[in-house]
């Protein structure tokens, strides 16, 4: 970028925020027309900053920003919704949420798709009842709109139909394999590869079948790379420690 861009009440949200010098912070936000950002929103953690109350995650905003580099420098903020109200396993959710658009979108990439499920996806975590499937429906939808679509109901290769009746390892890079045996892994009965193609995760056999289809997935495109908010989940409900009353988990 040669020429100093400005944009103007952009929608956005927070990702991420770290520490930059004494009272500044590096912001990496997710905006609608813009895909993913980094600005750095100098004196923001000042106590007397406007901005303070305003810079959190899953708070929707309205951004401006100058951008003569790949770092742009936020020029003001403020909010374009009511605050989500996270808390429990649904603030850590939303936090593996923000995770995944870290580690998977390329800054400056806009999409648009991307952004409005982002948005919908923490608006349903508000009020979920259930926010494992909440999450599975994400994880299928954001995997498609990435280009990386869960194949559930063609058999790898030869492309027929999944059956039903047929068991099935599945193979990320593949897709569904026909198979005899009936154990391993990433094996499924068609039946079930269909019902979590089809979000019928009110079934609790079906629910744990794609949580344990996705993680592998999603692993995968990540190289194995190790996402903390999972990790976090995964110690709450083992009870090492507490789940989070309210919104405000420290960012790394």
């Amino acid at each position: 970028m040669s020429n100093p861009r400005r944009v103007q009440q952009q929608p956005a949200y927070i990702l991420h925020h770290r520490p930059f010098r004494d009272s500044s912070q590096i912001l990496d936000v997710l905006t609608r027309d813009h895909g993913k950002i980094a600005l750095v929103a100098r004196g923001s953690r000042g106590s007397k900053s406007r901005l303070a109350g305003v810079l959190r995650p899953f708070l929707p905003l309205r951004v401006s920003w100058v951008a003569k580099s790949d770092l742009g420098t936020l020029t003001g903020a403020e909010t374009g919704g009511a605050p989500s109200g996270l808390r429990g396993d649904a603030l850590l959710s939303a936090y593996y949420v923000n995770e995944l658009m870290l580690h998977f979108l390329h800054r400056y990439d806009p999409q648009p798709e991307v952004y409005e499920l982002y948005a919908q996806a923490i608006q349903t975590l508000c009020g979920a009842n259930d926010v494992a499937a909440c999450l599975r429906h994400f994880e299928i939808e954001f995997l498609s709109l990435l280009g990386y679509a869960v194949n559930l109901d063609r058999e790898a290769g030869s492309g027929r139909d999944v059956e039903p009746d047929r068991n099935y390892d599945y193979r990320v890079e593949e897709g569904p394999v026909p198979v005899e045996r009936s154990s391993g892994p990433l094996v499924f009965r068609g039946a079930t590869l269909l019902a979590i193609g089809a979000g019928a995760f009110d079934d609790p056999d079906v629910l744990r079948a794609a949580n344990r289809l996705l993680r592998d997935v999603i692993a995968f495109h990540l190289g194995g790379k190790e996402l903390q908010s999972r990790k976090v989940l995964l110690e709450v409900h083992r009870g090492r420690i507490a789940p989070p009353a309210s919104r405000n988990p420290v960012d790394d």
